[in-house]
Formats: C-alpha cells, sequence, structure tokens
C-alpha cells in the first residue's frame, strides 16, 4: 500500500507541474519572454511541424516569429518547407517588423517555385516599396524582382526606377542588385535598365555605387563608353568603397584602361612622367589598397598593377602578397598563381624572398607545387645553392608528386647554372640506387635530357662526365623496373654506345658495357613491357651497324630479332620487320633463310646510310614536368588557379595605340571654381616630394591682389587670423554702416552661394560680420592634407 500510495502523489505531482506549466505559458504568451535559446528551432519533431500551421494563423506576434524563425532554420538546414507558402503569404503585411523580414527571407527562397501564389502578395510589395523604413523597401524590392513570372517585368522596372533615386543608398545598392534579375527575367528590358544603370553610376555615396558596378558588368559590359564622365571620381573614391565594391570597380576600370586609354611605351610602362594622367591616376588610387585586409582586393590591385604599369609597380604589390601567404590554405593556393606570374615577368622580384616558398610538411599537394614551381622560377646564380639543397631534400618527400617535380628542378638547376651541375649529377646518381620507382624513373627522364643536351651542344666542351651517366646506367639496368625509366636507359646505351672505345679487350667501335645490356634484356625479353622491347631491337640494330662482323654480336642480334618477329604485340613485329630490312645490306645472313623467305627486293641502303637512319637527326626531348603550367592564363581568373583554360573567363581587351580623347573623361569636379584663390594642387609626380603644404587665402574683406599689395607672409593660423582681425576692425570703423553692408553683401555674393533668399543673405552677412572663422573665410584645397 506504501508503495502505490508514493507513486500515486508521484503521478499527481507531475500532473500539477504541467498544469502549471501550461497555465503560466497561457497567462505569458504576450509578453513577448525570450525561451530557451535559438538551438531549440532547430528541433524538427513532427508535433513541432504540426504546430506550425496553428502558429501561422495566431493572433499573436510572438506565436508567428516563433513559427518563423523555425521555418528559416529548416531552410537553413535544407530541407522543403514550401507547404508554408500560402499562410506564411498572409503574413507578409504584418506589423511586427521582426515577422515582415523573416517572411521576405522565405519568400525569397520559394517565389520561384510558387510564382503564382507571390503574385497574390505583388500589391503588398509595391506598397512597402513607400515605407518610411529603407530596410523594408530594399526587401520588398528584392522578393519582387525574385518572382520568376516574365508579365511582372514592367512593374519590376519601375520599381527599380523608383528605389534608383531612394534616398537612402542601402535602397539604391537594392535596386542596383535587383537590375541583373530583371535582365535574366526578359532580356528585351535592356534599354530601359541601361538607362537606370546610368543614373546609378552618378550616385555619390560609396554604399551604392559597388553594386552599380555589378549591374554594369551583367547588363552592359561593353558599354564602356558610359564610364567616361564617372573615371576620374571613381577612380577617387576607391578608398572609400566597401571591399567588394572595390574588386568589382577595380576589374572594371581595368577593362576601360586597356580599351579607352593610349598604351604606355614598354620602356616607360608605370612611370607617372610618361604615361597618361589618366592612367597613373587609376594606378595611385589602387596602390592604397595594398593595405586592405580582404585577399580579393589585394589580388585586384595586383592585377592592375601586373598589366598597367611597370616592374616597379609590381614590386609594390609583392609584399601585400607574401603576407596572404599566411592567411589560409585556401587563399595561399589563389595567392601562389599569382606570384608565379610576377617571378615570370621579373625573376629578381621574388628572388630576396625564396625562404617564403619552402616547402612545408603539412602544406597541401597543391601548394607544394606552387611553391616549387615559383623556387624554380627564381633560381639564379646567387641563390642556387641553397634552393639546389632544398629540391634535393624534397626528392625523399612521401609525396610522389612532389618528388617528381622536385628531381625535375635538380635537372632545371643542372641546365640553367653550370656551376651546379656536378653536384646535380651526384645527387641523381645517388637517386637511381633508391628502391622508389617513382625516384628512379623520373631521374633516369632527366639524366636523358641532360645528356642529350649536353653531347648535342657544339658549345658544349665535351667531356667524360655525360658518358660516365650512361656508363652508370648500363651497370644498373637490372636494377631499372619501371618500363619508362628503363627504356630510357636502353636508348642511351645504344645511342652513345660509339663515344668510349678506348678500352682494350672490347669490340672494336662499341663501349664496353653495351654488348653486356643487350645480352642481359635479350634473357628477359619475353616478359618486357612493349616500350622497352622496342628499345631492345634499336639496340641490336645500332650495335650490329657499329660492328657488323663480329660473332657474337651476330648471334645477338638474330637473336633479338628471332624473338621480336613471333612476339604477340605487333608494334614490336612490325619494328622487327623494319629493323631487318635496314640491315640486310650491312649483316649477311641476320636471318635464317626460312625466316627471310618473301623479304627479297627493295632498297638496299648502305652501312652509313643505315647509320644516319638509327643514330641521327635525334633533337633533344623536353621532359614532362608537373611544374611546366600553360602560359598565358589571365590573372584574377579560374584558369589561372586551375591551371587550364576555362571557357567562363573573359580576357583582357588589347591596348589601343591610340586612346580615347581626354576630354571625354572631363568633368565639372575637374573645373577650378570662379572667383576663389584655390589651393595649389599637387601634381602626381610630387608625390616623392612630400606633403604639398596647405594655403590659406581670406575670401572676405580687401584682397591684397586688388590693391596691388604683395600678400601676407603668414606663417601660421595665429599671425593668419591677427590680420584678418585687422581687417575686420577696419572695416567697422568706417563712416557709412550703410555703405560697409553693402560692401560685405557684394563679397558675400562671390564666396557664399546664393541660398535664393533676400532674408538668408542678410543673416549670414550678419554672422559673418560677428565671426571671422564663417563659411567663406577660409578655402583649403582639398588635394592637400591636413
Amino acid at each position: 500500500m506504501a508503495a502505490l500510495s508514493i507513486n500515486a502523489i508521484a503521478e499527481n505531482a507531475s500532473r500539477l507541474g504541467a498544469r502549471l506549466q501550461e497555465s503560466l505559458s497561457e497567462h505569458t504568451r504576450d509578453l513577448n519572454l525570450p525561451r530557451g535559446t535559438s538551438s531549440e528551432f532547430f528541433e524538427t519533431t513532427e508535433d513541432k511541424l504540426k504546430n506550425i500551421h496553428h502558429q501561422l494563423d495566431s493572433n499573436s506576434d510572438r506565436e508567428k516569429l516563433d513559427a518563423m524563425k523555425r521555418l528559416i532554420a529548416m531552410i537553413s538546414k535544407g530541407r522543403n518547407v514550401s507547404e508554408f507558402f500560402a499562410q506564411v503569404v498572409k503574413n507578409v503585411a504584418s506589423n511586427n517588423l521582426e515577422i515582415r523580414k523573416l517572411v521576405y527571407i522565405y519568400l525569397l527562397r520559394y517565389a520561384e517555385q510558387e510564382p503564382d501564389l507571390a503574385l497574390l502578395s505583388i500589391n503588398t510589395f509595391q506598397k512597402d516599396l513607400t515605407d518610411p523604413n529603407p530596410l523594408i523597401r530594399a526587401m520588398a524590392l528584392r522578393v519582387l524582382s525574385g518572382v520568376k513570372v516574365p508579365m511582372i517585368g514592367s512593374i519590376v522596372i519601375l520599381a527599380i526606377r523608383k528605389c534608383s533615386a531612394d534616398p537612402s543608398p542601402y535602397v539604391r545598392k537594392a535596386a542596383a542588385l535587383a537590375i541583373p534579375k530583371c535582365f535574366s527575367l526578359d532580356p528585351s528590358h535592356q534599354p530601359e535598365l541601361v538607362s537606370i544603370i546610368t543614373t546609378l553610376l552618378r550616385d555619390r555615396s560609396p554604399l551604392s555605387i559597388g553594386s552599380a558596378a555589378v549591374a554594369f558588368a551583367a547588363i552592359c559590359p561593353a558599354r564602356l563608353d558610359l564610364l567616361h564622365p564617372h573615371y576620374r571620381r571613381m577612380c577617387r573614391l576607391l578608398v572609400d568603397l566597401d571591399e567588394w565594391g572595390q574588386v568589382m570597380w577595380l576589374n572594371l576600370l581595368l577593362r576601360y584602361t586597356r580599351t579607352m586609354l593610349s598604351k604606355p611605351s614598354a620602356d616607360d610602362a608605370g612611370d607617372a612622367n610618361s604615361n597618361d594622367v589618366d592612367l597613373e591616376l587609376l594606378l595611385s588610387s589602387s596602390e592604397s589598397l595594398l593595405h586592405s585586409r580582404n585577399p580579393a582586393v589585394i589580388l585586384a590591385v595586383t592585377r592592375v598593377m601586373f598589366y598597367l604599369g611597370s616592374n616597379s609597380r609590381v614590386t609594390r604589390a609583392v609584399p601585400a602578397l607574401l603576407r596572404l601567404l599566411d592567411n589560409s590554405p585556401e587563399v595561399e593556393r589563389t595567392v601562389l598563381p599569382y606570384l608565379f606570374s610576377i617571378s615570370c615577368k621579373s625573376p629578381t622580384t621574388l628572388s630576396l624572398h625564396c625562404a617564403k616558398f619552402f616547402v612545408r610538411s603539412h602544406d597541401l599537394p597543391v601548394i607544394k607545387l606552387g611553391k616549387l614551381r615559383i623556387l624554380r622560377s627564381i633560381l639564379n646564380a646567387d641563390n642556387h645553392q641553397a634552393l639546389l639543397n632544398e629540391f634535393i631534400h624534397y626528392a625523399e618527400d612521401p609525396d610522389d608528386t612532389l618528388v617528381e617535380a622536385s628531381i625535375h628542378a635538380i635537372g632545371h638547376c643542372a641546365r640553367t647554372v653550370p656551376e651546379c651541375t656536378q653536384q646535380a649529377l651526384s645527387a641523381m646518381m645517388t637517386f637511381i640506387q633508391s628502391k622508389h620507382d617513382v625516384i628512379v624513373t623520373n631521374t633516369v627522364l632527366v639524366l636523358k635530357s641532360l645528356v642529350q643536351r649536353q653531347l648535342m651542344d657544339p658549345n658544349e666542351q665535351r667531356n667524360k662526365l655525360p658518358i660516365t651517366v650512361v656508363s652508370r646506367l648500363a651497370y644498373l639496368i637490372d636494377d631499372i623496373k619501371h618500363p619508362k625509366s628503363r627504356s630510357c636507359a636502353i636508348w642511351m646505351v645504344g645511342q652513345y654506345a660509339y663515344l668510349e672505345t678506348s678500352k682494350a679487350g672490347v669490340i672494336d667501335g662499341i663501349s664496353e658495357w653495351a654488348p653486356d645490356v643487350l645480352r642481359r634484356t635479350c634473357k628477359s625479353f619475353a616478359g618486357e613491357d612493349p616500350e622497352v622491347k622496342l628499345q631492345i631491337i634499336s639496340l641490336a640494330a645500332k650495335l650490329l651497324v657499329l660492328n657488323p662482323i663480329n660473332s657474337t654480336l651476330q648471334l645477338l642480334g638474330r637473336y633479338a630479332l628471332t624473338l621480336a618477329r613471333y612476339d604477340q604485340g605487333y608494334d614490336v613485329r612490325d619494328r622487327a620487320r623494319l629493323v631487318t630490312l635496314l640491315l640486310v645490306g650491312v649483316v649477311p645472313n641476320v636471318l635464317d633463310e626460312e625466316s627471310n623467305k618473301g623479304e627479297d627486293g627493295g632498297v638496299i641502303l648502305r652501312r652509313e646510310q643505315v647509320k644516319m637512319v638509327l643514330f641521327e637527326h635525334k633533337a633533344p626531348v623536353k621532359e614532362p614536368s608537373v611544374l611546366e603550367g600553360k602560359g598565358g592564363l589571365s590573372l584574377a581568373t579560374s584558369s589561372l588557379v586551375i591551371g587550364r583554360a576555362m571557357a567562363l573567363d573573359q580576357d583582357l581587351p588589347e591596348w589601343l595605340e591610340q586612346g580615347t580623347e581626354s576630354s571625354l573623361r572631363d568633368t565639372e569636379d575637374d573645373i577650378q571654381p570662379p572667383g576663389i584663390v584655390q589651393a595649389v594642387s599637387r601634381s602626381i609626380t610630387s608625390t616623392s616630394r612630400g606633403p604639398t603644404p596647405i594655403v590659406l587665402t581670406p575670401t572676405r574683406g580687401h584682397s591684397p591682389a586688388a590693391t596691388g599689395n604683395p600678400p601676407a607672409p603668414w606663417t601660421d593660423l595665429d599671425q593668419f587670423y591677427a590680420d584678418v582681425d585687422e581687417v575686420a576692425e577696419s572695416d567697422n570703423d568706417g563712416d557709412d554702416g550703410t555703405d560697409d553692408g553693402e560692401d560685405d553683401r557684394e563679397a558675400s555674393s562671390v564666396s557664399e552661394p546664393d541660398n535664393g533668399s533676400g532674408s538668408a543673405d542678410e543673416e549670414t552677412d550678419t554672422e559673418s560680420e560677428g565671426s571671422v572663422t564663417g563659411q567663406g573665410i577660409l578655402e583649403v584645397s582639398s588635394h592637400s592634407p591636413v
């Protein structure tokens, strides 16, 4: 009985707690009290989903807000909640700002899937375009442009045109971003959209002008003539734009410059004294953006410097790019191709920073290759020793791709810097004895290229080093297992078998090690790769041509050709038949009578002719390398990062030999206002001379120029104000106050704008007479730093 009583009490207590919780929730429902954390909105149980329908139809704003938060949370998780579209649309005119924001976000996601239901809210969206809150106006335009129904294209254009003249720059930004959506909906509206873009380009707000570049690039990228009156203003405004606006405008101004300005000379590219003033304005304005924290901005500035400036300009971008290498692996991967392009254009620019590109063990494989590619491009006589040691160290890396690239880089060192040839060859001769096929294969390929280049170069002094390399490969032929490297080694043995013939006891005209290579390879002929079999046949033919009377060589050659004649591979059989026909006139009875049936007839070549066919005209072949990238890829494109040309990337336009008239870019901002003595503006070439001094000139009272007296030599502000006070006191001591007032009004009409009201002018004059620091007293040049 006691146990039953305890269970009953526990059950009643739990029921009481549940009732209290329900009662508390009912009474505090409209108080908008925070409940729990935001993680509860990500609960997607069936009970929660069934309750959303009830909450959306509720009269409580708190329940509607909870329902919308839960829907947005499910959208973020990728769940389809379009079934609630009809109920969500009914809340689009809610008085609660938070609910309306979430409703707009929901509609942006599903307006394209439910265009018919979204059309029911078109009137609400149009009404919200006149809402006092600029956030609501912007979001209403976003949803209206997101409805993918061609029939409302005219309505969307009217909304965009209205919002493009909105007082809020945030709304104007939304209008600019809505233009590409409207264009994709119906391209026939392009003329109207171009006129709206022309209006947006005149915007003075840094917040919205960046989005205008996005709209321009999407609608009319070829209409660069529309940028004539805005070019200089945008160059000066670059530093004030948001980061992504800076990227868009830098790319746009780069295309404009290459299309509309004259091509600078190769010797004077980037020189302020010889360049076009407009070109130098862009270079100078963009250079300050190298201190940006956004990697995309730095890369965009680098692209401008690379394609418009000289090597000295590009050098200024290098510290900013090197700073990005420590940002993240993704940024590092993107920056390395830029640095590689710079190193190809000017290798000495990065030679002092070679330590920055040393490979680290935790780098990604693509980053390792990018660094190794840069190290190879900046190799010179000063840093070759350090870089060669790095390449030798990288050859022992577990990554096979890095090992291959490192061995090819060692070969590049041997070809580029003669001082390190001996060390590079010694290292590669050590690699041949490695147990890893990747190391041995690539080492043989590089050695083949080095030996071939050195022996075929007429300017290269003949020495025994290449022959030593070939003989070493001949002795290690059994240890070389990879088909590609094994075929290369056999080819070198046959090609250079006649170079070392001074030792006694060997076959005349043939090196000591060559016949033994043929003997060992014939033993394993049946199990060799077809590529190796072809080289064995060529080796036998070359040795027979060098000494056709030696019986041992005849037996070995006949044995190799017989094996090849009955091989399963048709390429091997064809090669054997070709070699047999070549040797008919050189080696008697190269095949037995039974095998020689049907081979009579045809042209019989002499020994010298056969030797020419087999040995000469062997041009050096450049070994394949993973470090070799395609050239001509533009900066700031996906092609440069990926390493191959992409169809979506657009190439930069070519320079014009004779650009457009500079007067097309003249605007009212470039014209000095009359009647005011302006400060001396600093020229572009004075950037290295320090800041220009500020010139202070009074515009009220008696002008020194009017009286013919020289201007007072003001040295500081105190002396300036003292002189102005004396002028004001002399004016106040006049005999006729009315005349003084008229003189003041005449002076104010020159130095102050007309407000259109006589009383306003009199009030301004009165205030100016009482204070010498009023508007119009000082004119400070906007080009001079204060």
